[in-house]
């Protein structure tokens, strides 16, 4: 199968379902958020595991498959927004924003309490665990807006909601176990 089909070349494209669409649609945007994300968590993963965080690699490469999940789910109209039902699209696994609290739990157990807000950065696998959070905020707030317009899982903006929690929480933990101090901010400072 080729990887280009030119069916997009006029600016749409298809959901699942067969719906076709601008390619600027409130959909669109909230899954493609969703897949930036997963791509930049890509490069964390990447950075952890050169960083010897092997477990905290693999536990973000679940993630990404939640990620797929999650914009797969996007990606399919509801009925009631003229969708059709699949037993191909999953949901997430019970529990699943119960584990992301877990783990968030545990990390804070490693690390000192916040004090005060720190500026994004540290180590190569923590500043790239910055950026994935604030691509999953951006994605929350597509999703949000896309729930005002059409039927979408409450699931899927609670699961962003705390994976970008998670991931503030664990580039703060990267750079705690690479001896790298977290830089606070102070307001006016040049």
């Amino acid at each position: 199968m080729k990887i280009y089909t030119k069916t997009g070349d006029r600016g749409e494209t298809g959901l699942f379902g067969g719906q076709r669409v601008p390619k600027d649609d409130a959909r669109v945007e909230a899954y493609g958020d969703v897949d930036e994300l997963n791509s930049v968590l890509g490069i964390a993963v990447s950075k952890l595991q050169a960083a010897g965080e092997t477990a905290l690699a693999d536990a973000l490469r679940a993630v990404q498959s939640d990620l797929f999940t999650v914009g797969a789910n996007l990606a399919t109209p509801a009925p009631e927004d003229g969708g059709r039902p699949s037993s191909f699209i999953p949901g997430l696994p019970e529990g699943r924003v119960e584990e992301l609290e877990a783990w968030i739990d545990a990390a804070e157990g490693e690390l000192a309490p916040l004090q005060n807000f720190v500026l994004p950065g540290g180590t190569g696998a923590a500043s790239y665990l910055h950026l994935a959070r604030t691509v999953c905020r951006r994605a929350e707030r597509r999703v949000v807006s896309l729930a005002r317009q059409a039927h979408v899982g409450a699931e899927w903006i609670t699961y962003l909601n705390r994976l970008s929690d998670l991931l503030f929480t664990l580039a703060r933990l990267a750079n705690r176990r690479a001896g790298v101090e977290d830089v606070p901010w102070v307001s006016g400072q040049r």
